[in-house]
């Protein structure tokens, strides 16, 4: 089974690009985020044609986003991360497919709005914790998967392309980001690329050319699906294409 996320940065520039991920890998569930759009607004039908189902959760203003597309049947569980009524962010979709539930998120950056965005990114975080938190208590298969704007560690970024003082790299969110994993869930990237996890972003200009990149598209597994893991690539080619995202797809394998 592949599961993929890929953070396209507005889903109607890139919907070709997409279109061309799919058929290069033919993941059974895929992941969106950043779609930039309303919900009607989806190009949905676009996909539907090489067998591919979608739900998508837009917003108005063109911000955010994010949707699921599988060619297997799936249930959506939720259309937002619990804990906060008054958040009207697009930021999380999770579903129910083959006995698992799988989230698709989009963290916020926090770079943004002051202390305030970089407090809203640390309360979005706690949600996700206690959320987490449950799934696992409730003893589900489960994966959050999706663009966390998180570097793990110093080893998740090219020195120096990040100020020290950058919400990705703040030491307020690594200690959230452990406090995630630390509940028992398994980074998959890093637990197949050990001494040097692939970068799944390169800023626009000269970044890509020049491999200075991060790693903050992420996958989290529970015990039960980390034992089934078999892969975690990075999709490059994504990347290197014209017009591109500034991300790559993550797509992950898992045994059946």
């Amino acid at each position: 089974m592949l599961i993929a996320t890929f953070n396209v940065n507005s889903i109607r520039q890139r919907i070709r690009h997409v279109h061309r991920f799919l058929e290069r890998h033919k993941p059974d569930v895929l992941f969106l985020q950043e779609l930039k759009c309303k919900t009607e607004e989806f190009p949905g039908l676009e996909l539907a044609e090489l067998g591919y189902r979608v739900h998508a959760i837009g917003q108005t203003g063109g911000r955010n986003g994010v949707a699921v597309v599988a060619r297997i049947p799936f249930t959506v569980v939720a259309e937002a991360l619990p804990g906060d009524p008054e958040d009207s962010q697009a930021r999380y979709i999770e579903i129910a497919v083959q006995g698992m539930h799988l989230g698709g998120l989009y963290l916020p950056n926090g770079n943004s709005g002051g202390d305030e965005g970089y407090g809203y990114k640390l309360r979005w975080m706690e949600r996700l914790r206690l959320l987490a938190r449950a799934r696992l208590l409730a003893d589900q298969p489960f994966a959050l998967l999706g663009d966390f704007n998180v570097c793990p560690t110093d080893a998740d970024l090219t020195p120096g392309v990040l100020k020290p003082t950058d919400a990705l790299i703040r030491a307020e969110t690594r200690a959230a980001w452990r406090a995630l994993v630390h509940l028992g869930l398994t980074d998959a990237l890093l637990a197949t690329h050990p001494v040097a996890p692939p970068w799944t972003y390169w800023d626009y200009g000269s970044a890509f050319d020049t491999n200075r990149g991060l790693r903050i598209d992420h996958g989290l597994l529970s015990a039960d699906l980390a034992e089934r893991l078999m892969s975690a690539e990075v999709d490059t080619k994504a990347r290197s294409e014209e017009q591109p995202s500034d991300h790559a797809p993550v797509i992950f394998g898992l045994r059946d």
